[in-house]
């Protein structure tokens, strides 16, 4: 089963900037397509980004302009740089095969406020 590990989240002030990280147990990280999914208080889970094997990108239109996902598979590693964060994007954000597996990682907390 693969584990799923997620880091970078944190509080941020509106028009600020987070790098969100997950890396991903197993060796065969490169053959999987990734996204990034995020979950706000009374609301469901929502992919925001994902990346084939083949490096190509898809992002919700919420985000789109504004977030980059990447993936560098000699890590085992998938990112997503934030950029123009805004309140709405509060969320706890999660990584995950696209379309998910059902076994999910702890999330990291992204909170952006003044």
């Amino acid at each position: 089963q693969v584990q799923l590990v997620e880091s970078g989240g944190g509080l941020v002030q509106p028009g600020g900037s987070l790098r969100l990280s997950c890396t991903a147990s197993g060796t065969r990280f490169r053959f999987y397509n990734m996204g990034w999914y995020r979950q706000a208080p009374g609301k469901q889970r929502e992919l925001v980004a994902g990346i084939t094997r083949g490096a190509s990108t898809k992002y919700a239109d919420s985000v789109k302009g504004r977030f980059t996902i990447s993936r560098d598979n000699g890590k085992n590693t998938v990112y997503l740089q934030m950029n123009s964060l805004k309140p709405e994007d509060t969320a706890v954000y999660y990584c995950n095969q696209d379309p998910p597996l059902e076994n999910w990682g702890q999330g990291t907390q992204v909170t952006v406020s003044s």
